[in-house]
């Protein structure tokens, strides 16, 4: 098997072996190269040591140098080179306490995560593949390099990684990886948030969200994200509905584009219906306020999860207004639903509304999807038109209001947005000349 390797890349593997070492390429790169991936980053292993290494090329970063890293720069692109080396005991199940280098590849590869990570190739030698990591690849499934719960208890993210690569390649979890996957999962509690909410997003951002069922099979999301175990246990007793809140959401995260805060705001968008439900006399369950109680919870596990603020706050005002369906079928009724929904987001509104849609009872979706579908196409037509929708678009601003005598304050805002509303419903009106004949009070000459 022939892999064809970045230049830079390969330049540098051969500047190691003209000096009398090993080198190879090693890793995710050599798994995606085998699949026809592109690969985000060309790690390279070798024997020789770091300062071997930086001896040899004129431009180096000290990235890693406790565990046997140096960046080599090639022009402006950096490749990690990186010693063999053999992991010490992970006392805090994260990180190793040291690391012992060694003269063997295979020592190397053994303490690597799953098997389609543990493959090296160069040109020279071609795939070195000890675990039959090549083999896996062809059977379509995550298993560990030897035992899984010897990795697990090694480094306790390897948990959360297994199902993130299901997730990316759309391979199964072998039989005993996955059994260790459970038996380890509250080891999770011990790492960082952020570790978690990067593996996560990769994993929701993937081409099979909705893999994300595995979290809840194993109980890892009971340990990172109990608020949706809480929801596979919500029956929804609803015509509208056919399955629970959980299993609602799982069908739902593929119906949106692999965009981060719109898959986080589809994750949690039911979030609060757990807290919420209520069964009236025939039986049939409501969620009254579910979005506002949605949007609370979905608050409280982004910030425990360290996303940052543009993001929370995005994804948390479309978990908001998701459950937002007053809308006229009227440029007007639209133009309404903009200024209430926010012009920021009323397009991931649509979105999430449709991927909501979309999971509800197959026999009852038609109507609605035609209702969004005349929603959307009323909206593309304000666009067109170039109707105001927000202030940035009003014909006046705080400056004209102020040069036509009103004075700078609160009322100042408070007017600029009685503008806005005006406008909404007659948009003809967005002129400066006919919006300051309309300033109420009116403006002292």
């Amino acid at each position: 098997m022939r892999i064809q390797i970045p230049e830079k890349a390969n330049h540098i593997i051969s500047v190691l072996t003209e000096a009398g070492f090993e080198a190879y390429v090693v890793g995710g790169c050599v798994r995606d190269a085998i699949l026809g991936r592109n690969a985000a980053d060309w790690d390279i292993t070798t024997n020789a040591r770091p300062e071997q290494v930086k001896a040899l090329f004129p431009r180096t970063l000290d990235t890693g140098l406790q565990h046997g890293t140096v960046t080599v720069m090639q022009g402006r692109e950096g490749f990690e080179v990186t010693t063999y080396r053999i992991d010490g005991e992970y006392l805090d199940g994260r990180h190793p306490e040291k690391v012992t280098f060694t003269p063997s590849l295979l020592e190397d590869l053994k303490r690597r995560d799953f098997t389609v990570n543990a493959m090296a190739y160069n040109d020279r030698e071609g795939l070195v593949d000890a675990f039959d990591g090549l083999g896996d690849l062809k059977r379509g499934q995550i298993r560990c390099v030897g035992d899984p719960r010897e990795r697990f208890t090694e480094d306790a993210l390897r948990i959360l990684r297994a199902v993130r690569f299901s997730a990316q390649l759309d391979f199964a979890i072998e039989e005993k990886t996955k059994a260790a996957l459970s038996e380890f999962a509250p080891r999770l509690s011990k790492v960082s948030a952020e570790r978690i909410q990067t593996e996560l997003v990769k994993l929701l951002t993937s081409p099979h969200p909705e893999t994300f069922r595995v979290l809840w099979e194993t109980g890892i999301s009971a340990v990172i994200l109990p608020e949706f175990d809480a929801c596979m246990e919500t029956p929804q007793n609803h015509p509208h509905h056919c399955w629970s809140a959980g299993e609602h959401i799982l069908h739902a995260l593929p119906f949106v584009e692999a965009d981060k805060t719109l898959r986080l705001a589809v994750l949690l968008h039911d979030i609060g219906k757990p807290l919420t439900r209520t069964t009236d006399e025939q039986g049939i369950d409501h969620f009254y306020n579910h979005a506002q109680k949605g949007a609370e919870l979905a608050n409280q596990i982004l910030r425990r999860l360290k996303f940052d603020n543009d993001t929370r706050k995005k994804a948390v005002k479309l978990v908001l207004v998701h459950d937002d369906l007053q809308i006229p079928a009227t440029q007007r009724g639209v133009r309404r639903a903009v200024h209430r929904i926010g012009a920021d987001i009323f397009p991931d509104y649509l979105k999430v509304r449709r991927a909501d849609i979309l999971a509800q009872n197959p026999a009852l979706q038609e109507e609605k999807l035609e209702a969004l579908a005349e929603i959307e196409r009323l909206y593309k037509k304000i666009l067109e038109e170039q109707e105001c929708l927000s202030l940035k678009e009003l014909a006046v601003t705080g400056r004209d209001l102020i040069d036509a005598g009103m004075k700078p304050g609160p009322q100042l805002g408070q007017t600029l947005n009685e503008l806005l509303e005006l406008v909404i419903e007659h948009p003809e009106y967005n002129t400066k000349e006919s919006l300051l004949k309309r300033i109420i009070p009116p403006v002292s000459s």
